[in-house]
């Protein structure tokens, strides 16, 4: 992480400097502001990467059980027949 005092830093140089690392901007010596570099990520990445919302569903999911792939194939092969296709259901009477 870089320090850089407010007085002395140029924007564009916290700009450049924060693509690597992250900027730490003080004033008077005491942190005011953290700058994180977002080159190369779209709008959709930035949103998911600072949404608590998004982040507390992740940490939901990572806390479930998972299934192996053999197990995940027989669940998704379930009720189909030999030639791949779904089974067709009765028509009503």
């Amino acid at each position: 992480m870089k320090v850089m005092n407010l007085e002395r830093a140029t924007l564009d140089t916290c700009i450049r400097e924060s693509q690597s690392e992250r900027v730490i901007i003080t004033r008077e010596g005491k942190p005011v502001a953290l700058i994180l570099g977002v080159e190369g990520l779209d709008k959709e990445q930035i949103e998911f990467g600072i949404s608590d919302k998004f982040w507390k569903l992740i940490g939901q999911r990572r806390s479930q059980g998972t299934l192996s792939r053999a197990e995940l194939e027989q669940r998704l092969n379930k009720g189909k027949s030999t030639n791949g296709r779904q089974p067709r259901k009765a028509k009503r009477a």
